[in-house]
């Protein structure tokens, strides 16, 4: 039985040097400026979520991640945990509440509840003329704006720990996820890696909001965001392609495990960003799947992962 159940992702924290730098890469990579402080950037998405991410300054480096509780109660009841901090007012931009605890490799995790909201930002979207739906566009002509992806929401996260099963596990019972898929490797008892998603019910969810692979050491692998649609995939890459100054890791492909339409690329101090769209949605009536990892791990269509991509956790 967990402790609670989380209902989404909120953001991710990382830390850097330079916040003006920062600032420029996930502006160019399709967010928008929520708010920033003498030591924080925080960054927004087209969804009504105050920040999706925040960057704190100082030496580069990966601090933790944060999740929404459903109510504040699931706050008091974490906070009773061990190791767990109380329930503490949020001393940054968007206020709200949250509670303070370190997951088994030492990375802060945030639940929180109550963070203000925002009002969405406008998006215009093509509709897309399908070969069993070939008038939804009828009459119209398709003119795209060159420019960056308009990021909508952060998606999921993904880590590294040498303790697979341990890490795993505390996510599950502290956090309420679930099972999606486990990948192994050699024998079906050599689980290596792990999808899970948030448990709602019948409620329709992502595919996984938490990936977990083991490792040599533990770090983040990449951060991950939905864009609007497949252009929005490519017209960020275009885009970040013509800066010529950022690292781009793996796609454009179609994931396997997910199904997401993927495009991943590195922020100046090496931590990935991934846009994807189009993922699949399960509910508490999708039971788990065990498969290998030549089976799992590969893109439907697109070039199979580098090894840059595979080797890179971000401490």
């Amino acid at each position: 039985m967990s402790t609670i159940k989380v209902t989404d992702v909120a953001y991710g924290r990382l830390r850097a040097p330079d916040l003006d730098v920062m600032e420029e890469f996930l502006t160019d990579f399709g967010m928008v400026r929520a708010a920033r402080t003498s030591r924080a950037l925080y960054m927004r998405g087209t969804d009504p979520h105050h920040h999706i991410h925040v960057t704190e300054l100082g030496e580069p480096g990966f601090v933790g991640l944060a999740w929404h509780a459903a109510d504040e109660e699931d706050l008091h009841r974490l906070a009773r945990l061990p190791g767990a901090s109380a329930v503490e007012a949020i001393d940054e931009p968007g206020g709200g509440l949250r509670v303070r605890i370190k997951e088994p490799n030492g990375y802060q995790i945030e639940v929180v509840h109550g963070i203000e909201a925002v009002e969405p930002i406008p998006v215009q979207r093509v509709p897309l003329n399908m070969a069993d739906k070939p008038l939804n566009r009828a009459g119209e002509l398709v003119r795209l704006k060159r420019g960056a992806a308009r990021v909508k929401r952060i998606g999921h996260c993904v880590m590294g720990t040498p303790d697979l099963r341990g890490t795993v596990d505390w996510f599950r019972k502290t956090l309420g996820l679930i099972c999606t898929d486990e990948v192994y490797a050699g024998s079906e008892d050599n689980v290596t890696s792990s999808f899970n998603r948030c448990d709602r019910g019948e409620d329709f969810v992502d595919h996984h909001i938490f990936y977990c692979v083991k490792n040599s050491h533990a770090g983040l692998n990449h951060l991950s965001f939905e864009v609007q649609d497949v252009d929005d995939v490519f017209l960020g890459q275009d885009h970040l392609r013509r800066k010529g100054k950022y690292e781009h890791m793996w796609g454009v492909g179609r994931h396997l495990l997910g199904s997401q339409i993927f495009d991943y690329w590195a922020d100046p101090w090496g931590r990935m960003h991934e846009h994807w769209t189009d993922s699949d949605r399960l509910n508490i009536h999708n039971a788990p799947t065990l498969i290998s990892v030549e089976d799992g791990l590969i893109s439907q269509w697109g070039d199979p992962p580098p090894e840059k991509f595979i080797k890179r956790f971000s401490v």
